[in-house]
């Protein structure tokens, strides 16, 4: 357990080097002599994207489990917990950034969530697995140009690293199996920006209402929606997002039912535990005990 009291959210200054630690981006070489002063599980406030050409291991993501089978990328959004487990042999390359960073250059603000593996409607990360050996090639030379342009020290090009990273997912989405790419429209992106608003908001134990309205349109118009993309309502969405909290304070932090309770805005204890064992069929004490 965390005895801080919480999972550790980590920006991304957290893996830069002390002369980079203003810059909103780092790509930078994946292995096992990585180290920085983290903790797992824990979040970032960034998006991720993980490269793997060898070695094992797992990954999990906000509690589903993947293999690492190189070839393949790992993609994560901000909010997200994890922890990875890989064998001495891992290599790979990493490219974290802020969404200012991508946004840079673009007047759409949900260009991020446009792409399929950021924020996605079944909510699970399964990673993209590499089958041709020519789009091997080209993202790891990629990942090696942006690396290399980093290396210039002060007069490395920031339009060029911004290209680099667009490339990048631009190349995976195109490769990224999935059947949100059949979904589109404006009900497509209002699900996604749901989902980010309740990942950064679900703290405040918001309503389905409080959420439509700054989202600017109705309670019945984000549940329908809602509902249709996903079968499942705007409501149960967020309790869903709120038990998945509660299990992750239970499991991985020392603070008592009560602190949980006030930490995410529920009016009393004993609402809380009536809610946590109406979703979950036992009380919170017990998934704690069970979980040890």
């Amino acid at each position: 357990m965390n005895s801080t009291g919480s999972i550790p959210v980590y920006s991304l200054r957290s893996f830069s080097s002390r002369e980079r630690e203003s810059q909103q981006f780092q790509v930078e070489v994946f292995d096992a002599n990585r180290h920085f002063a983290v903790k797992y599980p824990h979040r970032h406030d960034f998006f991720e994207v993980l490269y793997l050409s060898h070695g094992s291991g797992f990954h999990v993501i906000d509690g589903n489990k993947y293999e690492i089978r190189p070839p393949c990328v790992f993609f994560m959004s901000p909010g997200q917990a994890h922890k990875i487990e890989f064998s001495h042999d891992i290599e790979g390359f990493i490219f974290i950034f802020t969404p200012e960073f991508y946004l840079l250059d673009y007047n759409n603000p949900n260009r991020l969530i446009e792409f399929p593996f950021f924020f996605t409607i079944r909510q699970d990360n399964p990673p993209l697995q590499l089958e041709n050996p020519a789009d091997v090639f080209f993202l790891e030379s990629l990942f090696k140009k942006g690396i290399a342009e980093l290396e210039k020290g002060d007069q490395f090009s920031v339009e060029l690293v911004h290209s680099i990273l667009d490339l990048v997912l631009t190349a995976c989405a195109s490769l990224y199996k999935t059947d949100e790419k059949s979904l589109s429209g404006k009900g497509h992106m209002l699900v996604k920006r749901f989902f980010q608003l309740v990942e950064e908001n679900y703290e405040r134990n918001l309503s389905v209402a409080q959420y439509a309205d700054i989202m600017a349109i109705t309670p019945n118009h984000l549940t329908q929606t809602v509902t249709r993309l996903t079968g499942k309502t705007s409501l149960q969405i967020i309790k869903a997002k709120q038990v998945l909290e509660i299990k992750r304070l239970l499991v991985h932090t020392h603070l008592s039912v009560t602190e949980i309770a006030t930490r995410l805005n529920f009016p009393d204890q004993s609402y809380f535990a009536k809610f946590f064992k109406r979703e979950t069929g036992i009380s919170p004490l017990q998934y704690r005990g069970r979980s040890m």
